[in-house]
């Protein structure tokens, strides 16, 4: 005998309405005890699957009587959202990631995603997949706050799709602003910092330029072309090399090894030395979350290299020590 409880588990139920769905495609009728062998379930449960379909616009008949039974609408054929539990976190998940990363660019079009999958998804399977997002969670990807940057980002974004150029004044890593105009090829998102990839017409080539550099941007009504075979991935595997130029070393004490070790090791080269102590070496593009990280760890890390990052952080501990000097 089958449990009526017997579909409980992440996932059955959306699998088993799938299964109800091709079943009900597959010939005209239905009997309830016919269905029950089919898909492992009692006849109580069959019903409560009917319901869960109508729920979601699904066009059932039903029939009583010993010649009674299902059947779907004449010619209806598997409508395109209907999803596991398993894909419906997918979605909503990557609806997240969208937010968290393009910031109010998309804002409105996640919040139309999610609700779009609130109202298809039967009320059964949206709590399966809200016990699944209460256990998966996608935040704090931005290195930098880029809440302020917004409108340029939405404005390049724009300007990528109607394939028009920007007018920009740029500052450079040596402080320096210049004016440019860039054909925008596209926005790349790398190691916490949001980057612009196209083509300077004052340089002649192509750049790759920090959003957050960019002091203003302006729309042209002047239009481009991409190359056809230009492809930007392969552009940033290359270009991006340079992006990560300074070599950090850190001798971080015996204490607080085992902690850069089990937060840090994936991405860092480690080495154990002789008295207990750990090298820590890796590389950066800019210098900040370096000396974020070492003064994190206090008197535990002393930088070896680069001399600037060392001075950076003896700055910052000054700095630190004169605001609690009266203390």
């Amino acid at each position: 005998m089958v449990s009526a409880d017997s579909d409980r588990g992440a996932g059955h139920v959306a699998t088993r309405l799938l299964s109800l769905i091709l079943l009900l495609q597959s010939r005209s009728a239905w009997k309830a005890g016919e269905l029950c062998l089919e898909l492992g379930v009692s006849e109580r449960t069959v019903h409560r699957y009917m319901g869960m379909l109508e729920e979601m616009g699904i066009p059932i008949y039903s029939e009583r009587g010993p010649y009674g039974g299902f059947s779907l609408l004449r010619g209806y054929r598997l409508p395109p959202l209907v999803f596991t539990a398993e894909e419906a976190t997918v979605l909503y998940m990557g609806a997240n990631l969208v937010r968290e990363v393009w910031g109010r660019t998309y804002g409105g079009a996640v919040t139309a995603v999610t609700a779009k999958l609130d109202n298809v998804l039967p009320d059964e399977l949206r709590q399966e997949v809200a016990a699944a997002r209460q256990n998966l969670v996608v935040s704090g990807l931005h290195a930098l706050d880029y809440r302020p940057w917004e409108p340029t980002i939405h404005l390049l974004r724009q300007c990528m799709r109607d394939r028009r150029c920007v007018r920009m004044r740029y500052r450079g890593a040596g402080r320096d602003e210049t004016e440019r105009i860039v054909e925008p090829y596209a926005l790349a998102f790398q190691w916490g910092v949001w980057y612009l990839v196209g083509h300077c017409r004052l340089r002649g080539e192509m750049r790759t330029f920090r959003v957050e550099r960019i002091r203003e941007a302006a729309a042209l009504a002047e239009g481009y072309s991409i190359p056809r075979d230009f492809d930007v991935r392969a552009y940033l595997r290359g270009s991006m090399e340079y992006e990560r130029p300074l070599t950090v070393r850190v001798r971080v004490d015996a204490a607080a090894a085992p902690r850069v070790r089990a937060h840090h090791g994936n991405w860092m080269e480690l080495s154990d030395e002789s008295d207990g102590s750990l090298m820590a070496r890796f590389s950066v593009a800019t210098l900040d979350w370096a000396e974020g990280w070492a003064l994190s760890l206090g008197p535990a890390a002393r930088v070896l290299e680069p001399p600037e990052l060392a001075a950076r952080v003896r700055a910052a501990a000054e700095g630190i020590l004169r605001c609690y000097g009266d203390a």
